[in-house]
């Protein structure tokens, strides 16, 4: 008879402690819908978390959460950091543990990823089949965040990655400051702006944009975002596009706007074309009149939000000296880079890029 009393206390202890476990995993863990509509559950309290694909990790850099990174992506470490200031105000971060080579495709080494124990796996531009993979055979859940479509300024998926990765890292009150000065930023130069007519603002056009590596003249964009949140007049919106496209010398000729702007990602190439090419340059009014300039690339492994609002101050500088006549923009860039990822690194871009200036390509030497 004893005996039979031990073994039903024995089951009712472990009947108990398995009913007191279930409540605690219910306890400590919280449902979540990522950006691709995957619900998700995640511990309660995170501390530890990876990210992969295109831009993920910068979203984290703009919630002051580095310090929960305990792996990052060879891309991270490999790639020169001046075209992505959240690395480049971070170097601590190249010092972590591998977890894939990262890239427009990336591919998680999911053993490493394992070895560093994280508590999520965050992750942008992969899809749902890789998502439910990565977490099925590491036991890990995987949340996928979102620039949105066109990457820039695509306020609703950017502002829903935000605030998703804030619930879960327990940095809601941060992702709400990030939000709001986006959307100042965006604000200020919207009414700086809106009540130019059409028909007294300078034509203007945006070369050697990156488009799967370094590109020349011919590389534009339309609905060109630093231009829409200045309300500037692209000559290449005429096409009735959006997003990237070639054109011919031809087209940017007969086109021949007042202003061109190069991004200087693509800054040599143009150089080197225009040493080929000189009467073509020459024949376009902007560099006959020297209202060439140079901007910072933006798109460096997506979209460095921080980057396009500082090009897009520049630009109205430049465009509408009245109505931003109290913007330095030297300055207004390191504000807005201190705000997002913590470090003034307009001055270190700068020297690598060009920064933001007139450009001369006749006395260039590059």
């Amino acid at each position: 008879m004893r005996k039979i009393l031990i073994f039903l206390v024995f089951l009712l202890l472990i009947f108990t402690c398995g009913c007191i476990n279930n409540n605690k995993n219910l306890e400590e863990h919280v449902k979540v819908k990522d950006l691709l509509g995957r619900d998700v559950e995640v511990p309660k309290d995170v501390n530890r978390i990876v990210c992969i694909g295109p831009g993920c990790l910068r979203l984290i850099v703009y919630l002051n959460a580095t310090d929960k990174v305990v792996g990052v992506e060879d891309a991270e470490k490999l790639w020169t950091p001046y075209g992505r200031p959240y690395r480049l105000a971070h170097p601590e971060l190249a010092k972590l543990p591998t977890i894939g080579q990262g890239g427009p495709n990336p591919k998680p080494n999911l053993e490493e990823i394992l070895k560093v124990e994280p508590d999520v796996i965050f992750a942008c531009y992969i899809t749902k089949e890789q998502a439910d993979k990565i977490q099925e055979r590491t036991g890990i859940p995987v949340v996928v965040l979102s620039y949105g479509k066109l990457a820039t300024f695509n306020e609703e998926e950017l502002y829903t990655s935000l605030e998703l990765a804030g619930k879960i890292l327990n940095k809601e009150d941060r992702a709400k400051e990030v939000i709001k000065f986006i959307d100042n930023c965006l604000n200020d130069l919207n009414s700086r702006t809106k009540d130019i007519p059409e028909d007294k603002k300078l034509t203007v056009y945006v070369g050697g944009i990156g488009y799967k590596g370094q590109r020349g003249i011919e590389s534009t964009m339309c609905k060109y975002p630093p231009f829409e949140a200045v309300h500037a007049r692209n000559v290449v919106d005429q096409l009735n596009k959006t997003g990237h496209v070639f054109i011919s010398k031809e087209q940017l000729l007969k086109w021949n706007p007042d202003i061109i702007f190069i991004d200087e990602g693509g800054l040599k190439l143009v150089i080197n074309d225009y040493k080929r090419n000189k009467e073509f340059y020459n024949s376009l009014k902007a560099f006959k009149n020297g209202d060439v300039y140079g901007l910072l690339p933006y798109n460096f492994y997506t979209t460095n939000i921080g980057t396009a609002l500082a090009d897009a101050y520049y630009i109205g500088k430049i465009l509408y000296p009245e109505r931003f006549k109290d913007i330095n923009p030297e300055e207004k860039a390191d504000e807005i880079y201190v705000f997002l990822v913590g470090k003034p690194v307009y001055k270190e871009m700068a020297q690598f890029w060009g920064g933001f200036k007139r450009l001369n390509l006749s006395e260039s030497n590059d």
